[in-house]
């Protein structure tokens, strides 16, 4: 690999907001966490965990909100498994290479999926069982919503910035803000011929429709793990970025993959809600 764990996490992380449990319900259920800033806005794609994880049970009439014989957490999409704890389901989830390793604290885990081959390494050195399946579940949003959303091409190009980079950018007409809902992220995403983004799932989104897109490094705020999880874990080896916008453009798409969902939907916990 072109990046040895211990190396990319090995800057300290910036100061960072906490996570936001959704409200519980009064009797069993599987519970699903996904971080949100403090101030109680929506990051789109930490977001997309809730719209792909109801999806998918709504495939079989299921909801987030059945009673279960045995209450559980679930973790999907995000860098989040330093808020992992014992006896947590992983289905797609990353780690936050921004994160001291020591903010890993779980010792025991059912692990389903993960992001990246990234994040698996980082789970066996700790002792952890981990299925040989990868991929961010936010890749499903084309396969699940078959119907809802169509490129259109209609833009040359569109940047879906980070949640931190956002204020670098706000002012552009080509910006594409990550805290509006979801729907609208994914619909001016599938507007441009061309994606460029420092949100991680600005690049899932793009991806999955076939739409070219290029990662934009604006600052260093974002480790680099999480990219290159992500992108190792669809089977490309080689990551180049762009480091401002007019690069980004001249550079084009990175290389395109083929995305197999079945994999990813086999690993789907539905013995969770048995």
């Amino acid at each position: 690999m072109l990046y040895k764990i211990r190396n990319l996490l090995r800057r300290p992380p910036p100061r960072m907001p906490p996570a936001i449990m959704p409200h519980g319900l009064p009797y069993g259920h599987v519970s699903l966490f996904h971080w949100r800033p403090a101030d109680g806005s929506v990051n789109f794609g930490d977001h997309l965990s809730r719209i792909v994880v109801a999806r998918v049970l709504g495939t079989r009439g299921m909801t987030l909100d059945d009673e279960v014989g045995q209450a559980a957490r679930l973790l999907a999409i995000g860098s989040i498994l330093h808020f992992a704890g014992d006896g947590d389901i992983v289905w797609g989830s990353g780690i936050n290479g921004k994160v001291p390793e020591s903010s890993f604290t779980a010792r025991r885990l059912d692990i389903r999926a993960v992001r990246g081959p990234l994040t698996e390494e980082f789970l066996r050195r700790r002792g952890h069982a981990v299925p040989m399946v990868f991929g961010d579940p936010a890749l499903l949003v084309r396969h699940l919503f078959p119907e809802r959303f169509r490129p259109t091409g209609e833009r040359p190009y569109v940047f879906v910035p980070n949640l931190h980079d956002l204020k670098l950018v706000a002012d552009s007409p080509h910006v594409v803000s990550p805290l509006a809902g979801w729907n609208t992220v994914i619909a001016e995403i599938l507007k441009a011929r061309l994606v460029l983004a420092s949100s991680l799932h600005g690049l899932v989104i793009a991806e999955s429709f076939g739409i070219p897109a290029r990662y934009v490094r604006l600052s260093e705020t974002e480790n680099l793990f999480k990219y290159l999880d992500y992108y190792y874990g669809t089977g490309r080896s080689r990551f180049d970025y762009a480091t401002s916008i007019p690069q980004a453009l001249e550079m084009g798409g990175m290389p395109s993959f083929g995305f197999n969902p079945g994999p990813l939907l086999a690993a789907f916990p539905w013995d969770l809600w048995l």
